[in-house]
């Protein structure tokens, strides 16, 4: 009887509603588990996932017996925890809400012609100057500005505003030069600014440990939709980090490719 009543709700000759609710929900959910996917929300959420399902369960199986275990999950720690979920999860709650701000993000809009040429020539630049960087043992911190403003992070820092080329960013991240210290800043194919303190991701679990340029370049691409290109100074390897994620022991080539893929530009352009 139940089996009818369901097939009947969800049977799209009747109405299809029923099922477009179920795929809406669907993909709300997996939406937002991308969006927490690789963050520390993922132990917060299983962390809260528990205490909810123990509230549930004490409270239909063995609430007459444990009265008082019942009557604090169901009063006290889970409103808590409803009233907690803003505060717990904010930065992933404000990627979220970026990401539905992002026109570029929704629409998939494609780089202009007029602008292509200069985006792959800060492309080459940036992999240039990391290739050198790691050669050298010199480590580095560059972050290239997308969709969302950087200018909060920027006036923190030293306002530089020039023309981006290798030898400038060589000299910025030489050791003990005044501006070699942070993070640079990348608009365009200009170098906003250098020395700039960016926010550290909390996300310090996992199968290593980050340095402090590694943990600034997740915790801008957490808030932001900026990337972020590390050299480090221990090891020497070039890594790239996007939306929190990172890839590491990168070549030359392969940065320069993936930087052109996150950023819409076809390689092939190159020397037209």
């Amino acid at each position: 009887m139940d089996l009818s009543r369901l097939w009947a709700r969800l049977n799209p000759l009747t109405s299809p509603f029923a099922l477009l609710d179920i795929l809406i929900v669907a993909l709300l959910f997996f939406w937002l588990l991308g969006v927490i996917r690789g963050t520390r929300a993922v132990q917060l959420l299983r962390g809260v996932g528990i205490v909810l399902a123990l509230a549930i369960i004490v409270g239909t199986v063995a609430g007459d017996q444990l009265q008082t275990l019942s009557w604090l999950l169901t009063t006290i720690i889970t409103p808590t925890l409803i009233v907690a979920v803003p505060v717990l999860f904010q930065p992933e709650l404000r990627r979220a809400l970026e990401s539905l701000g992002r026109s570029s993000e929704l629409i998939g809009r494609p780089l202009t012609g007029a602008n292509r040429s200069e985006i792959l020539e800060t492309i080459t630049i940036i992999s240039r100057a990391a290739s050198q960087l790691s050669q050298q043992g010199v480590g580095a911190l560059i972050v290239i500005e997308r969709t969302t403003q950087l200018q909060e992070y920027a006036d923190r820092g030293v306002l530089l505003d020039s023309r981006i080329s290798t030898p400038l960013l060589l000299n910025i991240f030489y050791p003990n030069s005044p501006l070699h210290d942070m993070a640079v800043i990348v608009r365009g194919t200009r170098i906003l600014a250098a020395n700039v303190v960016l926010p550290l991701s909390e996300d310090v679990i996992g199968p290593r440990r980050y340095g402090t340029r590694h943990r600034a370049a997740k915790g801008i691409s957490e808030q932001t939709d900026a990337i972020a290109v590390v050299v480090s100074e221990e090891t020497g390897a070039i890594s790239l980090v996007q939306d929190g994620r990172m890839a590491s022991y990168l070549t030359e080539g392969r940065l320069r490719s993936m930087l052109a893929g996150l950023l819409r530009v076809p390689l092939e352009d190159e020397g037209k």
